[in-house]
């Protein structure tokens, strides 16, 4: 099950991050949720180390770190693939 909400969370919060982001993101579905995936360990590590990763009740703060951290990363993520695949599929669609 550990698994499956580590996939759930990711794709929510590559959404969520997709969805703050100023204009269009190109990468797909998929990398996105791995994106949201990794932002989510990241903002973990990053409320550990504030002192910040296990409140009572609902961890906002948790949350708020790792919404930041997935924002970044599907931020530059995109931008990675934008410079590896995008050129290759302008020039297909010139051939």
């Amino acid at each position: 099950m550990g698994w499956l909400w580590a996939i759930i969370v990711g794709f929510v919060l590559g959404v969520i991050a997709k969805a703050v982001i100023p204009g269009r993101q190109h990468s797909p579905l998929w990398l996105t949720t791995i994106f949201g995936m990794l932002g989510a360990i990241v903002g973990n590590a990053v409320a550990r180390a504030a002192g910040v990763a296990s409140t009572s009740g609902i961890d906002w703060t948790r949350h708020l770190f790792q919404l930041i951290a997935a924002i970044i990363i599907v931020f530059l993520g995109d931008m990675a693939y934008m410079a590896l695949w995008g050129r290759r599929k302008q020039q297909q669609r010139q051939a």
